[in-house]
């Protein structure tokens, strides 16, 4: 009497746990209570931990209450053989009535076929079977007009927030508690129990996963991997919005990229989308939480290599698909505070980013003076007169008004009429000018002004689409020495722009509401090694703007990882005079102050110096490695290699050294204003 209770108390318990789960179980309901038109064959499926067991151990409850027999096999012990299927199943086909609960049924997969076509066929006359797998049935169910009638699938979905705190209320978690777990779990009902059995170190502190509990999720979401270039590619997953294989290939190197990414694609935790790869949030949450656990530094070194990729796309795509490209960059940002986060990746499919029509003017114009007032209007319409194409509008689909709009300036010498216009602007350049002059070539960018309905530049959809296509002009620019972003709502924004390295610099009052400045100098930190800066975990603020107005930053001395990083991008950028004259290097001593072409006078240095390295074998080797991977240029590094006759990895060790020397040697150098001898042919890098 006491294990009949005991066993029905168990029973009822998890029938309160099995929260979310009512179209799953209405369905199975009409099949156990032998419902004319519903299906003899359920499939459940749905990646580990997201409670296909406990649907099944549902069922089992309730055909045994109904008096069913109960016939319960486990794929993990049928080794994926026939015989032992049919053996473990036998009292179905024998037994009227009888209900097949089939769980792990991803073990014994390639049976699925067998199943179908021989054994169900044998099933006694009223039995019902339902199969549990992390893999999604194979078409031919559907495709057989008479299994079509008789079979219908399951997908086991993750919880929603609101399901997900039902579940943790029947697990005791008090409701202030249960958003930290929540955010964590991404519906997985296996992640939410997890959680909910570990609390906070101390009363009140905030709650966050223990190694035992992503040790347990890891096995139990994830499995086991095939070797550790397949958990790198998972680490890659976590980390992106989207993967796609030349992501994939530019953080894992030339290893068996295109065999990874289809063994990735069939895995049951990872959506194959149009876009590409996307995990089960549950899973991206524990790998990325257990990989910072785990290895702090990997997980900084998988987040700046994805966040370098992200910047190629960006940099790649074309105008259309730029603003996505940006979005799914910032997705690595996704938990960084924010007011609803400056780095926000969600679309906004009901709102279009245009250009700027004639017919939009009046609008636009009335949108300005509403927010921040007849001078600020004024100003804009100078800008609407002088660069129209500086501005970017929106509107929702399907109507033609403006609904908001931005203005992204690009000045490399203001007009008079411009200062006397905008005091904005002419604030700007008095602070370029005390400060960080612009040499030839260079210029601002400026995002001069951000309005929407309103007034406020409180965070919205049309400020995140604001704020999108302000880093994507940064990410694609050329020659941009100094940015700088305008904003009336300093206290809402001001800290968050100071994390991501633009402190505020200056206010000006603009018809009697003040302006705040916020600038970054990139030749002080190139567009490259901020977005690796911030993918880093724990990264602090850069000062991108000279601390005093004494200080010049040309001529100056740069910081050491920041000159390492622009000798290895000046090389990348050789036979791009584009790219090239925007080196963060022309504002070390590696250029003289004031000379006419900054760009020859750094590559005449790094020819000079590239010549000193060849002091013994070993350094002649780097010497010619270097060479023909940057200055003479052969399309591919592999192509280089077998230009000079030597195995990759050989090559590799002898670039690497080369840059390690040629860094050495350029910061003992003073400056060179030679113009270099070598070969500067069209890029194709």
């Amino acid at each position: 009497m006491g294990a009949a209770g005991l066993a029905d108390r168990l029973a009822a318990a998890r029938a309160d746990a099995l929260v979310g789960r009512e179209p799953e179980r209405a369905v199975l309901d009409r099949m156990l209570s032998g419902a004319p038109d519903a299906p003899p064959v359920a499939y459940l499926h749905g990646p580990g931990g997201i409670g296909k067991s406990s649907l099944l151990r549902w069922a089992a409850r309730q055909a045994e209450l109904s008096g069913r027999r109960v016939v319960r096999v486990d794929g993990r012990f049928l080794d994926a053989d026939p015989r032992r299927l049919e053996e473990a199943a036998a009292p179905a086909c024998a037994e009227p009535g009888a209900v097949l609960l089939i769980d792990t049924f991803e073990q014994c997969q390639p049976l699925e076929a067998w199943l179908r076509e021989t054994f169900l066929l044998r099933l006694a006359d009223r039995a019902i079977v339902i199969v549990a797998s992390r893999i999604a049935p194979d078409a031919e169910w559907s495709l057989d007009p008479g299994w079509a009638q008789l079979f219908t699938a399951l997908p086991v979905r993750p919880l929603d927030a609101a399901q997900s705190r039902a579940l943790l209320a029947v697990r005791g978690v008090p409701a202030e508690q249960c958003d930290a777990f929540v955010a964590f779990a991404g519906g997985s009902p296996l992640a939410l129990s997890l959680a909910a059995s570990v609390p906070p170190a101390e009363p009140g502190a905030p709650w966050e996963p223990t190694g035992d509990v992503l040790t347990t999720l890891v096995e139990r979401l994830v499995g086991d991997l095939p070797s550790a270039v397949h958990r790198r590619a998972l680490e890659v997953v976590a980390q992106a919005y989207v993967t796609r294989e030349p992501l994939l290939r530019a953080v894992l190197g030339d290893e068996d990229t295109d065999t990874v990414f289809s063994w990735l694609r069939q895995l049951p935790y990872i959506e194959a989308t149009p876009e590409g790869l996307h995990p089960h949030d549950a899973v991206r949450a524990t790998l990325e939480a257990d990989l910072r656990w785990r290895d702090p530094a990997r997980y900084d070194d998988v987040r700046v290599r994805v966040s370098l990729a992200g910047l190629r796309a960006v940099r790649g795509a074309a105008e259309d698909d730029a603003l996505l490209r940006v979005a799914e960059w910032m997705f690595l940002f996704r938990n960084h505070g924010g007011p609803d986060s400056l780095y926000n990746y969600r679309t906004h499919p009901h709102i279009e980013d245009t250009p700027l029509r004639p017919e939009d003017v009046p609008g636009v114009l009335r949108m300005a003076e509403e927010a921040e007032g007849p001078a600020s209007a004024a100003a804009v319409a100078h800008w609407v007169r002088h660069q129209p194409e500086a501005f970017r509008v929106h509107r929702y689909a399907g109507s033609s008004a403006p609904v908001s709009f931005m203005a992204g300036l690009r000045l490399d010498a203001p007009r008079p009429e411009d200062l006397a216009a905008d005091p904005v602007i002419a604030a700007v350049w008095n602070l370029v000018e005390a400060v960080a002059p612009l040499r030839p070539g260079q210029h601002l960018g400026i995002r001069r002004f951000a309005v929407q309905p309103g007034g406020q530049q409180r965070p919205s959809p049309l400020m995140e689409l604001i704020s999108r296509r302000a880093i994507g002009e940064e990410m694609r620019a050329h020659g941009r020495a100094v940015t700088f972003t305008v904003f009336e709502d300093a206290d809402r924004w001001g800290r968050y722009l100071a994390e991501a390295g633009m402190p505020e610099l200056a206010a000006v009052d603009v018809g009697g509401r003040q302006q705040h400045i916020f600038g970054r100098d990139w030749r002080r930190q190139t567009v490259e090694q901020w977005v690796q800066h911030r993918a880093r975990a724990a990264a602090a603020p850069v000062a991108t703007w000279p601390a005093t107005a004494t200080t010049s930053a040309a001529g100056g001395r740069l910081p050491r990882a920041a000159f390492a990083d622009g000798v290895i991008e000046a090389l990348r950028t050789w036979r791009t005079p584009r790219e090239f004259a925007t080196s963060v290097l022309l504002n070390s001593h590696l250029v003289t102050p004031g000379s006419p072409d900054p760009a020859a006078d750094l590559r005449g240095a790094i020819i000079t110096a590239l010549d000193a390295i060849q002091t013994d074998p070993a350094g002649v080797r780097a010497h010619e490695a270097v060479t023909a991977a940057y200055i003479t240029a052969s399309r591919t590094h592999k192509a280089a290699a077998r230009r000079l006759g030597v195995p990759y990895g050989t090559y590799r060790r002898h670039l690497a050294l080369a840059k390690e020397r040629l860094i050495e040697q350029l910061l003992r150098q003073p400056a060179t204003p030679s113009t270099p001898t070598r070969p500067n042919s069209p890029p194709e890098d």
